[in-house]
């Protein structure tokens, strides 16, 4: 069933703060093929269902997000999720995640997974498509 899903830029600036997500991919252990990514199916992705049954378990709330948003191209959605926790060193909830999702040196756990924080600053720089429909008179001319 096709669903509406937010920009991660869009999400910020209604949070009005930075934001956390993660993006996934296939594996790539065996160096970047194109032909794997263009074949990756996120719904039959296992790292990605276990990281969502972790966020689950440990009552984290997220959500499908798609990617910074861009007016000169369009991108399906490729199971990235927004996390709605602010990125808080002081925060054990935050700790707790980052701690499962990266190693102490910064790389992340699983290749598959990188995790993401998007600034309020960078996230304002879309602004404009916020305006009563911006994406209406956009897709006209795209």
């Amino acid at each position: 069933m096709p669903q509406l899903i937010q920009h991660i830029d869009a999400i910020a600036r209604e949070k009005k703060r930075g934001v956390l997500y993660l993006t996934f991919h296939p594996d790539s252990a065996h160096g970047f093929r194109p032909e794997s990514e263009r074949n990756y199916e996120y719904r039959h992705d296992a790292v990605r269902q276990r990281v969502l049954a972790w966020l689950e378990e440990h009552g984290y709330t997220w959500q499908p997000c798609g990617d910074f948003a861009n007016e000169n191209s369009l991108r399906a959605y490729r199971g990235q999720i927004y996390i709605d926790i602010p990125l808080d060193e002081s925060d054990q909830r935050y700790c707790f995640l980052r701690d499962f999702l990266e190693n102490p040196d910064g790389s992340m756990r699983q290749p598959q997974v990188e995790f993401w924080y998007l600034s309020l600053e960078s996230a304002m720089k879309n602004a404009h498509h916020d305006e009563p429909g911006f994406w209406e008179r956009w897709a006209e001319t795209f």
